[in-house]
């Protein structure tokens, strides 16, 4: 459990890194970070509250499940759901706008999650 709590954290400073210090980033990793390692920190947020018995494409279903619901939700323009979005934290929760492109680099960060947890986190 400690190794999923560990990841979270990390994700979570590599993504707010990665758009604090974007300008310093070349382009394409500018550009597609950011949500990738969300994805990934959403997924192991999602590990640390599971059993560790339970299979590890489960908790990826469930990572792309809440990713994209949350990229759907965003076509929601409701006024309460926009100021919502206005907040800090709102924001880096809910995201702005629906982009396609959101869903590739949630998928992306997904299997990359998944890869680090079955190579290197899992304990057997």
């Amino acid at each position: 459990m400690i190794r999923y709590g560990a990841a979270v954290v990390i994700a979570m400073m590599l993504g707010l890194a990665s758009r604090r210090f974007a300008s310093y980033l070349p382009t394409f990793w500018a550009e597609h970070t950011g949500d990738m390692l969300w994805a990934s920190m959403v997924y192991f947020g999602i590990r640390l509250m599971m059993n560790k018995r339970q299979k590890l494409g489960l908790a990826a279903a469930l990572t792309l499940l809440f990713s994209f619901g949350i990229e759907f939700s965003q076509l929601n323009q409701s006024v309460w759901m926009t100021d919502l979005r206005s907040t800090t934290l709102g924001a880096l929760v809910l995201g702005r706008g629906f982009l396609w492109i959101d869903l590739v680099r949630y998928a992306f960060g997904t299997a990359m999650a998944y890869g680090v947890d079955k190579l290197w986190l899992r304990g057997k």
